[in-house]
C-alpha cells in the first residue's frame, strides 16, 4: 500500500544534516509543519513553514516543555485514513500529517557532558518522544524518521522516490523508531536508577547493533550490542568476531583479579580458558612465565596484561600467532612492530565497567545472577589442617584460587612461583581434573615439587589430595563443605600438607 506524503512535522535538535532535504520538501509541494529553531532554519533557507502555534492556537509555553503536545498536532498523527477518524479530524479542523521528522534531545551527551542535575532533567524529551512513537504506531499511514541517523532515508524518499513510500518501508521505519525510544527510555532509566543507589540491572543498548561476521560457527549468524568503545580503544586489527568478543570479555574478567600494585600480570587464554598466566616484576618476563605455561595452546590465543608492553616484549610476541592483545597501554616502539600484521587485533583498555548481573538466555526465556565479584584475601583462609600453611604458601594458594574462579568447572589448579604450571578444567569429574592438570604440568617440564592445588569445589573424597602430595604438591585450598571433608584434612595431617577453606565456591558453568 503505497502512499504520497504530502505534509510533514519537522521538529528537530541536530539541524545539520537537513540542508539536502530542505529544496526536496518544496519540489514534493509537502506542506510543513515546524517549531522554534527548526522553523527558523526552514524558514531561513527559503521553505514554506506553517507554525505550530497558529496550528495550535497556543504559543510554546514553560520555557519549551510543551510545544507539540496538542489534539490538533497528535490527532493529524495518529489518525487512521478511514471513515470516522477522516470525519473526526474534519469536524475539528485537524490537518493529516504525513510525515513525522524528529531528533530528540541529547541525553546521553548531556550525562558525559555535565553533572548538573537541572541541567540532565531539561534534556528528557517528552513531545519528541511522543511524536515518534505516534508517528511509529500510525505506520500504515505515516512515515517516521526518528533521529539525524535517519535523515538520509528521508533524502531517498524524497528524491528517488518522489516523497512516495511503500507499507514495508514505513513499517522498517518504525521499527527503527521504536528501537530509538527504547534506547532513550533505557538510558533515562540508568541515569535514575544509578542516582538512587541500584546498581542491580544490566543497561543494554539495543540502538547500538552491530553485525558480526558469524557466531561461534560459520553456519551461525551473530550480532553485539553495546558500544566497545566505552571500554577499549582499538588500534589495529580486523574487526571482532563472536568468539573474540566472549573470549576478550573472559579475559578482561581474569587479569581485573590481579590489581596492580603486586607486579605485572599476563594471561594467555584459549576458549575463555587461561592456558598460562604469571606475575613478575616486568612485562616481558610475565610473557615468558605465562607463555611456558603452554605454548602450543598459546597458538591463536588471546593475550593480556595489565601493564604496558613495551619493545621487547612486542618483539617477543611477534613471534607467535594470536588473535587479540589486550593492555593498559603500548609504547610507541611496540605499537610499530605489533601492527606490521594488520590483521592482529590490538586493543587498549580505557576503563573498567564490572556489570553488577550476568544475563543469557536459555528455555525460551531468561536466566539472570549477580556477577561473582568475590575476591578470596588472606583473611578469609580457615586452616583445617595442622600444619600451618607459610606466607609464601598463602600467596601461592590466593593467586591459584583467582585462576580457578575462572576456569570451567570442575577445575583443578598448580601453582608455583606465581605462574600457573597445569590445570584441568571442564572435567566430569574433580579426580579427571586432578590428574588433567598434574598431566599437563609435567608435559610442559614443570616439577611440581612444593607446589599448591586449587579447586573451585569442595572434594567429597581424599583422591585428589593423595594424587597432589604424590606430585610433590605441599599445600591446598578450596571451598570446603562437603559431609567428608574430614577425610582430606586427615590425610592431609597425615602428610605434613597444609589445607586452608574459603567457605566459597566458584563454580563457572
Amino acid at each position: 500500500m503505497s502512499k504520497k506524503i504530502k505534509s510533514a512535522l519537522i521538529s528537530v535538535f541536530h539541524k545539520d544534516g537537513l540542508d539536502d532535504i530542505l529544496s526536496l520538501l518544496d519540489q514534493n509541494d509537502i506542506t510543513v509543519y515546524s517549531t522554534g529553531g527548526t522553523q527558523k532554519l526552514l524558514e531561513q533557507a527559503g521553505v514554506s513553514v506553517i507554525s505550530v502555534e497558529s496550528l495550535t492556537g497556543y504559543p510554546s509555553i514553560l520555557d519549551g516543555r510543551v510545544k507539540t503536545l496538542h489534539p490538533k498536532v497528535f490527532g493529524g498523527i495518529l489518525a487512521r485514513r478511514e471513515g470516522d477518524h477522516l470525519e473526526q479530524l474534519a469536524s475539528y479542523d485537524i490537518p493529516e500529517i504525513d510525515l513525522v521528522v524528529v531528533d530528540l534531545y541529547p541525553f546521553e551527551r548531556t550525562l558525559e557532558e555535565t553533572d548538573d542535575e537541572s541541567s540532565i532533567i531539561e534534556k528528557i524529551d517528552i513531545g519528541g518522544i511522543s511524536l515518534i512513537r505516534a508517528a511509529a504506531k500510525n505506520y500504515r499511514d505515516i512515515v517516521v524518521i526518528p533521529s539525524k541517523a535517519q535523515y538520509k532515508d528521508l533524502k531517498d524518499i524524497l528524491s528517488g522516490g518522489q516523497g512516495v513510500t511503500t507499507l514495508a518501508r514505513r513499517k522498517e521505519l518504525a521499527m527503527k523508531a521504536f528501537q530509538i525510544s527504547s534506547h532513550y527510555d533505557n538510558c533515562i532509566f540508568d541515569y535514575f536508577n544509578r542516582n538512587i543507589g541500584n546498581e542491580d540491572y544490566v543497561k543494554v543498548s539495543l540502538n547500538q547493533r552491530q553485525e558480526l561476521r558469524y557466531g561461534e560457527n560459520p553456519h551461525q549468524s551473530a550480532s553485539y550490542y553495546g558500544d566497545l568503545g566505552k571500554e577499549f580503544e582499538k588500534l589495529s586489527g580486523k574487526a571482532l568476531s563472536y568468539n573474540n568478543l566472549v573470549d576478550v570479555e573472559s579475559a578482561v574478567e581474569i587479569i581485573r583479579e590481579f590489581r596492580s600494585g603486586s607486579g605485572i600480570t599476563f594471561a594467555i587464554l584459549k576458549h575463555t580458558n587461561s592456558c598460562g598466566i604469571a606475575t613478575r616484576d616486568t612485562v616481558y618476563e610475565a610473557y615468558r612465565a605465562a607463555l611456558a605455561g603452554d605454548p602450543i595452546s598459546a597458538f591463536g590465543g588471546i593475550l593480556i596484561c595489565n601493564g604496558v608492553i613495551d619493545k621487547i616484549t612486542a618483539e617477543a610476541i611477534n613471534q607467535i600467532f594470536y588473535e587479540v592483545l589486550i593492555a593498559d597501554a603500548f609504547d610507541d616502539d611496540a605499537l610499530e612492530i605489533l601492527t606490521i600484521k594488520k590483521k592482529r587485533i590490538l586493543l587498549k583498555r580505557t576503563r573498567e565497567i564490572i556489570p553488577p548481573v550476568k544475563i543469557k538466555t536459555i528455555l525460551g526465556g531468561m536466566i539472570a545472577q549477580s556477577s561473582d565479584q568475590k575476591v578470596e584475601e588472606s583473611k578469609d583462609l580457615r586452616v583445617v589442617t595442622n600444619r600451618n600453611p607459610t606466607k609464601e604458601e598463602v600467596d601461592q594458594l590466593l593467586f591459584a584460587n583467582k585462576i580457578a574462579k575462572h576456569l570451567k568447572s570442575n577445575t583443578i589448579v598448580l601453582v608455583k612461583d606465581s605462574q600457573l604450571l597445569g590445570m584441568g578444567c571442564g572435567q566430569t569429574s574433580r579426580v579427571d581434573a586432578c590428574k588433567q592438570a598434574i598431566d599437563k604440568a609435567g608435559r610442559m617440564g614443570f616439577d611440581l615439587e612444593g607446589a599448591v592445588m586449587a579447586s573451585d569445589a569442595f572434594f567429597p573424597f581424599p583422591d585428589c589430595v593423595e594424587l597432589a602430595h604424590e606430585a610433590g604438591i605441599t599445600s591446598v585450598i578450596q571451598p570446603g563443605g562437603s559431609i567428608k571433608d574430614q577425610l582430606s584434612i586427615d590425610y592431609c595431617d597425615s602428610k605434613n600438607m597444609a589445607m586452608v577453606m574459603t567457605g566459597t565456591r566458584h563454580f563457572k558453568h
